[in-house]
């Protein structure tokens, strides 16, 4: 079926959400995911069956048809344990949007444009409809940086942010590769992290700082993700507590 906001919207419904509903004012989040699985109708069935008591509120298709598996106002279950600025557990305030990809663990490709294209459209609509400011167009890797690593580093972050659909920094190319590998000091180190938590992201022990990193540099560092903090690194953090 055809919708307003000119989308082919398909109503595939899921069972897996709180059958309470909530009020628009409470979503203020839109959460990016990938399926994970090797196969598009794996993923679809697995977010629609009630054992595996996962869903989200949209799915996109490798052509860029768009389901609508769980209403806007219903909790949909698919943040889990998860943090950003002082919320928690983000399934209440957000909305959650599936796009079919096999994921790290199987073969991780590029999303396809007709995904992208379909998605832009969504998040303008959403952003407009809810209120959404769009520093809080996240990926689930921002919000639970020691479990997921999706949608990833092959996630076009910077394309949405030329729609102004998410947070983007404003350095130049040129600029910011002449800083990579440089090493920072323990002040510089102790800045990086205190950014980061300005920005939302949760402060993870010693043992799960590399998870953290690695989150911020597939979300902002794209092509190079180490786990270690450089002065590009350091240089993204800054500018991107100014825009």
């Amino acid at each position: 079926m055809s919708s307003k906001i000119g989308l082919n919207l398909f109503k595939y419904y899921s069972i897996n959400f709180d059958l309470a509903k909530r009020s628009k004012k409470e979503i203020k989040f839109i959460i990016i995911h990938y399926t994970g699985m090797k196969k598009e109708s794996s993923a679809i069935k697995r977010l629609c069956d009630p054992k595996a008591k996962v869903s989200s509120h949209y799915f996109i298709r490798n052509n860029g048809k768009i389901l609508n598996l769980v209403p806007d106002l219903y909790k949909a279950w698919h943040a889990g344990i998860s943090y950003w600025k002082n919320y928690r557990l983000l399934n209440q305030h957000s909305i959650g949007i599936e796009i079919n990809n096999p994921g790290h663990d199987n073969t991780y490709k590029k999303f396809s444009l007709k995904q992208i294209n379909s998605l832009i459209k969504l998040l303008k609509y959403l952003i407009k409809k809810y209120k959404i400011n769009k520093n809080n167009v996240l990926g689930h890797s921002d919000i639970s940086p020691d479990r997921k690593k999706d949608p990833g580093e092959k996630f076009p972050w910077k394309k949405l942010a030329n729609h102004n659909l998410c947070k983007w920094h404003k350095l130049s190319e040129k600029k910011i590769m002449k800083c990579r590998n440089l090493k920072v000091n323990k002040s510089e180190k102790k800045l990086f992290f205190n950014n980061l938590r300005i920005i939302g992201y949760l402060k993870l022990s010693k043992k799960n700082e590399k998870s953290l990193i690695n989150a911020f540099q597939r979300r902002f560092r794209q092509d190079l993700i180490n786990g270690k903090i450089d002065k590009e690194c350091l240089l993204i953090s800054k500018n991107l507590l100014k825009s």
